[in-house]
């Protein structure tokens, strides 16, 4: 073996330790966070979607040299969920009814394998178990089944499980677990992404001409749904518009809302280009 070759695995070692000592000193530093918490009276939730898109939004932006995008962005997600899971152990409730292949990758992706991975048979499933659960999160697709009807219900209630987050965090064509799932939690007070808020309103009737309503002020008409009293829209929105705002685009598409309920917020979506286009 060369003796510039052997130097250059002894460099690799060493970095590999260093990495590895790192790791161990930020446990012991979540270890003292714990205790300051425990300390402090803090029984708040452990999940930070605040702390999290700000650390992303870092990772994502840094220059990757040889790495491809989702290899820091996955490294990162794994440690900070284990943190958050040595802090609060939680599972993860996944919808399943896309299939569990593509939605076991995505969760095993943004949090890794010490997570446990409980699967369910829908967004609605998916409600219900983390609203009955201490501190579990739940994971469902964006995108559910035609004739679902208006699964966020489960949502709309004061007490009820709230959307804290939509994976993945950097989107792009060519992600390797790019399906579309939002991220629910028992209400928290504190370290949300409130950057897009996710509402629920009842129109007393559904016009085509709400889509393009919403689109021309900035919001994304989500998921709709057919009822007695007209019909429920999903919808998503940055914190640069207001409820007064939206409520008055659908009332000039002759729409008529009658009810808003937020149903939570997440990070600002953050679109990248395919890898061999940037």
């Amino acid at each position: 073996m060369s003796s510039p070759l052997l130097a250059l695995r002894h460099e690799i070692d060493r970095i590999d330790d260093a990495m590895h000592a790192l790791l161990v000193e930020r446990g012991d530093v979540v270890a003292r966070v714990i205790e300051a918490k425990r300390a402090a009276g803090d029984v708040g939730s452990a999940f930070r979607p605040d702390r999290e898109a700000e650390l992303m939004r870092r990772i994502v932006h840094k220059p990757a040299g040889r790495w491809p995008v989702d290899a820091p962005e996955n490294i990162w997600r794994v440690i900070l969920a284990t943190s958050t899971f040595t802090q609060v152990p939680y599972r993860v409730h996944a919808d399943v009814s896309g299939g569990e292949t593509p939605i076991r990758e995505s969760m095993r992706f943004h949090f890794g394998f010490t997570v446990p991975f409980t699967p369910a048979s829908d967004a609605k499933e998916v409600i219900r178990a983390v609203d009955e659960a201490k501190g579990d999160l739940g994971m469902f697709l964006i995108a559910q089944a035609p004739g679902s009807g208006a699964w966020w219900e489960g949502l709309a209630a004061p007490g009820a499980p709230k959307i804290i987050a939509r994976l993945p965090f950097a989107e792009r064509p060519d992600h390797p677990t790019g399906l579309p799932v939002y991220v629910i939690a028992k209400p928290q007070n504190e370290g949300l992404a409130r950057e897009t808020i996710i509402a629920s309103l009842q129109l007393e009737r559904w016009r085509p001409e709400a889509r393009a309503a919403l689109a021309e002020i900035g919001a994304q008409l989500v998921a709709s749904a057919g009822n007695a009293q007209g019909a429920q829209i999903l919808v998503a929105y940055e914190t640069n518009l207001t409820s007064d705002r939206l409520t008055a685009a659908l009332n000039a598409a002759k729409c008529e809302p009658s009810r808003y309920a937020e149903l939570g917020c997440h990070a600002r979506r953050l679109a990248l280009a395919p890898e061999n286009e940037a």
